[in-house]
């Protein structure tokens, strides 16, 4: 019975998965990511985790997930603004000939969402709203049970509307995107701690800890309160490695949506963590293979 490969290509790392048509995870790897992450390192770095993750070739049909925006067909990485030189790569055309599968590509954000829908915190839900929080600060969208795409695949960037115009400068040309204060280095600019000694230290009662995390989450609240007149959505969920920490932070973020959002755009709205963690990603990306490959299988 054919398998599935999901990958999700992060920064430092690259996740990834093979999977039965059903979403069980069979096997995993994670390596690093090539540093610098140039096209060209990465394209050499994925053909030897997947054949390593595959020798015997039971997936015909791979997913992968990136941080920015593809075109519609799932073909061409358009953009991602933390990768250097990745602009306007056709990934999946470079690498179907040396992999000798089905290529496709997603926005990451998209692949979480889809995976927290198939397998997660999002199952049964048609009208979601995912943020990754991380490195930078991404999403998806779902609305009426299908993915908000737009034109030409660049939709559903929460992580780049700005929250502040005379906020730090953002890698998309944009000044104080919500990424400028819910990513890793916003958190850093409030306290320069690792996130996890922050987290610690807020489990430990510390007033400053607890303060920073407060703030965060205002910041959190007053980017999805935008976000929420638009979508209305029945479930907002927050994953990344900064989810970790959401206890600290989603109470200050619902405190804000309740302040700032009216009664009627935020009626039965549910706001919580992923339930997947740093899996939903690659189990999302091996769905839309499915998807986009094998309709015939879905069951």
């Amino acid at each position: 019975m054919s398998q599935l490969i999901g990958v999700d290509l992060g920064g430092t790392a690259i996740k990834l998965g093979r999977f039965s048509l059903e979403g069980q995870l069979l096997d995993a790897l994670e390596v690093p990511t090539p540093q610098p992450a140039m096209p060209g390192a990465v394209v050499m770095a994925l053909v030897e985790a997947i054949e390593t993750l595959d020798p015997e070739r039971l997936a015909p049909w791979v997913g992968i997930a990136l941080p920015g925006p593809m075109d519609a067909s799932g073909r061409v990485a358009r953009v991602c603004i933390n990768l250097p030189g990745w602009e306007q790569v056709p990934l999946a055309d470079w690498l179907e000939p040396q992999l000798q599968r089905q290529v496709t590509l997603a926005n990451d954000g998209n692949s979480a969402l889809m995976g927290e829908v198939w397998q997660g915190a999002a199952a049964g839900y048609s009208d979601v709203l995912l943020l990754t929080l991380g490195t930078g600060v991404g999403g998806g969208v779902l609305l009426d049970g299908q993915l908000l795409t737009g034109h030409g695949g660049a939709a559903s960037e929460p992580g780049l509307i700005c929250v502040n115009p005379e906020g730090p400068p953002c890698n998309s040309g944009n000044r104080g995107s919500l990424e400028q204060y819910c990513s890793i280095a916003g958190l850093r600019r409030l306290r320069d701690l690792d996130p996890r000694e922050l987290c610690q230290r807020a489990d430990q009662g510390d007033p400053d800890a607890l303060q920073v995390w407060e703030t965060y989450g205002r910041w959190l609240g007053l980017g999805l309160s935008s976000l929420i007149y638009v979508l209305t959505p029945q479930l907002v969920l927050v994953g990344g490695g900064l989810s970790a920490a959401s206890r600290h932070f989603l109470p200050a973020a619902l405190r804000e949506l309740e302040e700032r959002v009216q009664a009627e755009s935020r009626q039965g709205l549910e706001l919580r963590g992923c339930a997947l963690g740093n899996g939903a990603g690659r189990l999302g990306a091996a769905r839309l293979a499915l998807e986009r490959f094998g309709q015939d299988r879905l069951g």
